[in-house]
């Protein structure tokens, strides 16, 4: 167990992780440019936005690097300062964390790079590859514990990543988006996801899903993951409901409450990471927090038990 998580998860049996970097930062200001700029531009807001997650009680937090990947740098005319914004993203988590009192990972962040991986699209394993190698060492220079590779949609970007990973020596997280009737955009099931996790020469610490519909949608799949057999360390990052503008700013209607209630049907299901995605902010994770500490493990939750507490899933599964 080299690296922070796998150490932090013998010691604990669940980590709490963040919520949303671009609510977080929309609410702050952020207009039209790349929220990825503003580790350059406005890194004491960045900083802030860490903190934020750190004092509400987050074991572990992502940085805001998630599109800053040479591809989708290109059209804002920022390919060039791909390195720089990785990098110091890493470092204003890292002097973050390091004040923090208490350990918490600097998860380095990579996203889907945005392009589709061949035959369907023309983005080659290899050039792949490069983008996500390109995000991983400047995060690795710039102080980030792990890899965190969340929101893909298909397993060739996903072995693309690992293999980033594994060039850079640093271990890794993944996670793909289920938002298509209990797939990923490209099809993957999370019995194909659980599957494919321990063919990689390099397999992650932890994986699992992220973002997708909404709490009930999520945690459906964390039931897939369950029922593949496979016992590595399960991801699970939901979003806080459904958005909304309200006076000039973004809102989701999941509250507090009902991602606590999120949070231990989470870890009564076998999850170890557990934190939220879009729209989850820092009175969520203190609920989560405080629900994970102080309510009694259950037992597994039934999905009929889920969505009495969470509401109905958004779509059937096929």
């Amino acid at each position: 167990m080299t690296d922070p998580l796998s150490r932090m998860l013998a010691r604990s049996p669940h980590v709490l992780a963040d919520g949303a970097t671009g609510t977080a930062l929309m609410n702050m200001g952020l207009g039209q440019e790349p929220a990825e700029l503003w580790n350059l531009t406005r890194p004491a807001e960045v900083a802030r936005h860490y903190r934020a997650a750190v004092d509400a009680g987050s074991d572990l937090f992502l940085t805001n690097s998630f599109a800053a990947n040479a591809s989708r740098m290109r059209l804002p005319g920022l390919a060039d300062q791909v390195t720089d914004l990785n990098r110091q993203a890493a470092a204003i988590a890292r002097e973050v964390a390091d004040a923090a009192g208490r350990p918490v990972i600097v998860a380095g962040s990579m996203g889907p790079i945005g392009e589709f991986m061949a035959p369907m699209g023309s983005l080659t394993h290899a050039r792949a590859v490069e983008m996500f190698h390109q995000q991983a060492e400047a995060l690795r220079e710039g102080g980030a514990d792990i890899l965190w590779v969340e929101t893909l949609a298909s397993l060739e970007e996903l072995r693309a990543a690992a293999e980033a990973a594994r060039r850079v020596g640093m271990a890794w997280c993944g996670s793909l988006s289920f938002d298509t009737a209990g797939r990923t955009m490209m099809g993957v099931t999370p019995s194909q996801l659980a599957a494919a996790v321990e063919t990689l020469p390099n397999p992650p610490v932890a994986y699992g899903a992220n973002c997708g519909i909404g709490a009930s949608d999520l945690l459906r799949t964390v039931a897939g993951f369950v029922a593949s057999g496979n016992e590595r360390p399960i991801i699970a990052k939901g979003n806080a409901g459904v958005p909304h503008l309200l006076h000039g700013d973004i809102h989701y209607d999941g509250t507090p409450e009902l991602m606590a209630d999120y949070a231990c049907l989470a870890r009564d299901m076998g999850v170890q990471v557990i934190g939220g995605c879009c729209g989850t902010m820092p009175a969520h994770l203190c609920a989560m927090r405080e629900a994970l500490e102080t309510r009694p493990r259950g037992p597994r939750p039934t999905l009929d038990q889920i969505t009495a507490q969470l509401g109905a899933f958004a779509s059937a599964r096929h």
